[in-house]
């Protein structure tokens, strides 16, 4: 986070956006608000005890405001107790979107590539079916993020984290000479694409939540839906569809980690391990990145609640490589 010190004991003020807002009770019975605060940098927990509404004013997700507070360490992470808080003033000259994390790459360069290589394909139905999926949705995928709170959940991140695992799968295949190329990347490219109806995004490009149905169905089945709708719209080879229909299914390998199937081919089980390979190297980059050399990050919820450490052998905040 991009706060300026105060003084030399953790106090920082600021301007960032507010991620997420829960309205939350003490053990004492005081009203606090658990705020989850973001810029362009990072984000940060903070609390705010004792709210009083009349007293601190009303907030909630993505609105932009100016902080003062104090940062200590809570459970091995950073934590501000809001000391005051507002909303920001025209005179302030201050952009949402400045202070949301995006992707290294524009939204619009990570489409194009995209579009080429299916646009490339030998297989017309894999050509049809992935280059009509993806220019029906451009607009929503130049700026969506692959997650609401996990990985990849930035400006963004939902074409960032499917042209990392393209780039993969195109190395698999070099590796893998019997692997089906085509029908992996395919794969690949549409295996999230109904994360476009599982968040409610704001125009920053940050996920608020997640919508009713995304909450009833989530993306693995509406990913399977939308690739049926689109093959019977297109004419699609029933069996390609149906082996693109599995693997959206089946990317979360296991049924506990959310997937209605196990992954039954070859090339599901590879879009299997690179989509979860993917996830894992970035939120490790994420936590390691934040952690002093030499030391251990906190437990990171999405790690199995693993401690990382940062051997500091290398620059840690180098961008993924796509380009």
């Amino acid at each position: 986070m991009n706060f300026t010190p105060i003084d030399n004991k953790g106090l920082v003020d600021g301007f960032c956006i507010i991620k997420s807002i829960d309205k939350k009770t003490s053990s004492k019975g005081d009203t606090y608000l658990d705020i989850m605060l973001g810029d362009s940098q990072g984000e940060i927990n903070a609390k705010l005890w004792r709210y009083v509404p009349e007293l601190h004013g009303e907030y909630a997700a993505n609105d932009l405001v100016k902080i003062r507070g104090l940062i200590s360490q809570y459970n091995g992470q950073d934590q501000l107790k809001i000391e005051k808080i507002r909303h920001i003033y025209p005179e302030d000259n201050v952009n949402a979107a400045d202070f949301v994390k995006a992707a290294d790459y524009s939204g619009e360069d990570m489409f194009n590539e995209l579009l080429s290589i299916a646009d490339n394909f030998s297989d017309n139905d894999l050509k049809t079916i992935v280059t009509e999926i993806l220019k029906d949705n451009r607009l929503a995928l130049l700026y969506w993020p692959a997650a609401f709170k996990l990985h990849h959940a930035i400006r963004g991140g939902l074409l960032l984290h499917t042209l990392s695992i393209v780039r993969l799968a195109q190395g698999v295949c070099k590796v893998y000479p019997f692997v089906d190329s085509e029908l992996l990347i395919s794969g690949a490219i549409l295996h999230d694409i109904a994360k476009l109806s599982e968040f409610e995004v704001a125009s920053t490009g940050i996920a608020t939540g997640y919508s009713v149905e995304g909450n009833l169905l989530g993306h693995l089945t509406m990913g399977a839906m939308v690739i049926n709708k689109y093959a019977e719209k297109l004419n699609i080879n029933p069996k390609t569809a149906m082996l693109l229909e599995h693997m959206v299914l089946s990317h979360h390998g296991e049924p506990e980690f959310g997937a209605a199937v196990r992954p039954m081919f070859i090339e599901a089980e590879l879009l299997s391990e690179l989509d979860l390979m993917d996830s894992r190297i970035y939120e490790m980059q994420e936590a390691v990145s934040a952690t002093n050399a030499e030391d251990f990050s906190g437990r990171i919820w999405a790690m199995d609640n693993r401690k990382l450490y940062n051997h500091s052998r290398i620059d840690l905040t180098q961008k993924t490589k796509l380009f």
